[in-house]
Order: structure tokens, then C-alpha cells, then sequence
């Protein structure tokens, strides 16, 4: 099983690369798991809607060229369809058996996502209706994927 994190912008917290590093570790036994970063574009202080949608784009493309062809796509949005860890790692489970051998997770940078890659996701994700930094939703996603795989979660 083959899983990989699709980024925007790198992580600049020590602790937050502290807690990635930890699941990565604990996720090795389960997975092939890789995390791809895509720069993320400077916006200004006072953004117009038009350089929004500007940037979205610019990163949603970069984002795309990393996407692999036959890979089950989930895009991280708030909103997205919501479940609890047990339904998460039943997702999981029915998408490998279904016959796919790649999942790729989609995380935004922090204006979020280019509304083409949420459209062509095979599924919108949300974690919640609140709204968390993109840096942590990459160690929220790991956490969850570790308790998926590893059993914690009795289906």
C-alpha cells in the first residue's frame, strides 16, 4: 500500500516536524508512505479575490504534476464529507480493497485549495468544520492514518 501527502509550503515549526517524524516512523511497518512539498506562493497583505484565485492556481498546478495517474486522489477541505477515526480507517481499508494500490492526500496551503483539484478528487475530506493551520493538518492527517493502520480502531 502506497500513500502519499500532496503539500503546499514547507514546515518552519520544529514541534510540528518533531510529531511528522514520529508517525512517519510509526507508519513504516504499515505503508510505502511519502510526503511531496509544492511551493507555496507569497501573497500579499491585502489580497484581492482575482489574486486568490491567482495563487490557487498556480499551486493547484503544481499540485496536479505531482498527482499520479491511477492514484485514489482526497483533497483535505473543510467542506468536504466528515467521519469519525473508525469510518476513516474503513475509507481506507474499502479503497485499497476496491483495487487501488495508491492513495494521494491533498493538503492546501494557507488560502486552502484550487477548486479544480477538489472537483476532480475522487473525495473532499474534512477533519472538521474548524479551521486548522496547513501546517498541522499534515501531522492531524499522519495521526489518523497510524491509528487507521495500526488497529487502534476496531471495525
Amino acid at each position: 500500500m502506497n500513500i502519499r501527502i500532496i503539500v503546499v509550503g514547507r514546515i518552519k515549526e520544529k514541534y510540528i516536524n518533531d510529531g511528522i517524524n514520529f508517525y512517519l516512523k510509526k507508519l513504516r511497518p504499515y505503508c510505502n508512505i511519502e510526503i511531496i512539498e509544492v511551493e507555496e506562493e507569497k501573497a500579499p497583505q491585502n489580497l484581492s479575490e482575482k489574486e486568490r484565485e491567482e495563487i490557487l492556481k498556480k499551486e493547484g498546478e503544481r499540485i496536479f504534476s505531482k498527482i499520479k495517474k491511477g492514484s485514489f486522489a482526497v483533497s483535505l477541505a473543510i467542506e468536504g464529507r466528515g467521519m469519525d477515526s473508525h469510518k476513516f480507517s474503513k475509507f481506507i481499508k474499502d479503497t485499497f480493497q476496491s483495487g487501488y494500490k495508491e492513495m494521494t492526500f491533498i493538503i492546501g496551503g494557507s488560502l486552502g485549495l484550487w477548486e479544480s483539484i477538489k472537483d476532480q478528487s475522487h473525495f473532499n475530506l474534512s477533519f472538521s468544520k474548524m479551521t486548522f493551520p496547513h501546517q498541522l493538518m499534515r501531522l492531524i492527517l499522519l495521526e489518523q492514518l497510524y491509528l487507521a493502520f495500526d488497529g487502534k480502531i476496531h471495525l
